[in-house]
């Protein structure tokens, strides 16, 4: 072959390899121009090189939203609470002039005056203007109690029942067709779980919203209303949500809008605030709407939840109950005497396993547990007493006080 040979055929491949680029740029930018999904459908897609097990969770957007839908939803039926009271009103003057020419200020009463005196929160559960609310918001006889719509209107209203057993009353205001909630199942809680509390915060700031979560379950304070008493509260839901004063008797709810809770204590700690279980209220506010007043059955103990460290300290031979003891206070026996636990023989120290068959865990309370049945019932309660587990067969009375 000659070198003009060779040249030429080089010089036609080059000539043909420039002809060949030209053409498939072309072909490419023709799919571009005329169906450009013709170039995707043939990209391939792309490979994870691993397969992830991360746990799908709900972009924060979605929850924000909810909140937003659900406080929209609610905020018609949540309401303040304004207690006013007639209180003296003194005037100063002035006696008469001292041996030095002086006279000193006195003051003497010059009659009376309305004043608010406290405020709270609740909730309207009924269209026909039942409220419910905590029992140290309308505890006093002599106050007049108004209460406050989201919309600025007023209405006086009425106490028609307070628990005798828990911060629970049920008030009542003059009308139809409100705007209520409805209550969920507190059963079915589980800690994590997302919470809204609304309320008259500080008295103040009405409708103020906070989020958190369920903190814990079947919590058991010691709660007190600011005149220095104190009583006995079990079976709380812990939850993060900003509790403040003046969110007492407020709705705790969940994401869909329902009552889970009503908010009735806070710790001297951030972030943990405590509210009575929904179903203990809904069923006390059902009561009250049948027969009129609140009907309390009640066992007679007072009792410590059993848990992990409870356990540990005392070297406990089970993981959950209810422990029998007595309180701080000398006055505050295990059993109460001459109660329906005193009657049928339950003492200091044992441990009540399980109701009819239920047992107490974390998700199910003594008192709560013993809430759900009437005054009259015959409950069989599983008891450990000296390391002997046995049956314990008692009529539940009504609580007085």
């Amino acid at each position: 072959m000659t070198i003009k040979t060779i040249s030429a055929t080089i010089f036609l491949g080059f000539i043909s390899g420039l002809l060949g680029t030209a053409l498939l740029v072309g072909a490419i930018l023709a799919c571009f121009l005329y169906k450009p999904e013709a170039v995707w459908k043939v990209l391939p897609a792309p490979v994870s090189s691993t397969t992830s097990s991360a746990v799908s969770v709900a972009p924060v957007a979605d929850r924000d939203n909810q909140v937003v839908t659900v406080v929209d939803k609610v905020k018609p039926a949540v309401v303040s609470i304004v207690a006013t009271q007639d209180v003296p009103v003194y005037e100063q003057y002035y006696d008469q002039q001292d041996f030095f020419g002086f006279s000193m200020p006195q003051y003497r009463q010059n009659g009376t005056q309305k004043q608010e005196v406290s405020s709270g929160s609740g909730f309207l559960v009924s269209a026909d203007g039942y409220i419910v609310t905590n029992k140290h918001v309308v505890s006093d006889d002599t106050a007049d109690y108004t209460v406050y719509a989201n919309d600025g209107t007023k209405y006086p209203a009425i106490v028609v029942a307070r628990d005798p057993a828990n911060d629970i009353a049920i008030i009542k205001i003059d009308g139809n067709d409100f705007t209520f909630l409805e209550f969920g199942d507190s059963d079915q809680l589980n800690v994590g779980q997302t919470t809204i509390a609304i309320g008259n915060a500080l008295g103040e700031f009405s409708n103020s919203v906070s989020v958190g979560i369920v903190s814990g379950l079947a919590r058991s304070i010691q709660a007190g209303d600011g005149s220095g008493k104190a009583e006995q509260l079990q079976g709380l839901v812990q939850t993060d949500a900003a509790i403040n004063l003046g969110n007492s008797g407020g709705p705790l709810l969940d994401l869909s809008g329902k009552v889970i809770g009503v908010n009735v204590a806070m710790a001297q700690a951030e972030n943990i605030g405590f509210a009575l279980p929904g179903n203990l209220v809904k069923s006390t506010f059902e009561t009250v709407k049948t027969t009129g007043k609140i009907s309390r059955s009640y066992l007679g103990v007072r009792y410590m939840n059993i848990t992990p460290d409870l356990k540990k300290k005392n070297n406990l031979p089970v993981d959950a109950g209810a422990l029998v003891l007595r309180g701080q206070d000398p006055t505050d026996l295990a059993v109460v005497p001459s109660s329906p636990a005193d009657k049928a023989g339950i003492q200091e120290n044992d441990i009540i396993l399980k109701i009819n068959d239920q047992t107490l865990d974390e998700k199910h309370d003594l008192t709560t547990l013993i809430s759900q049945y009437k005054v009259g019932d015959k409950v069989t309660l599983q008891v450990l007493h000296d390391g002997e587990e046995k049956d314990i067969f008692v009529t539940l009375e009504e609580r007085t006080q």
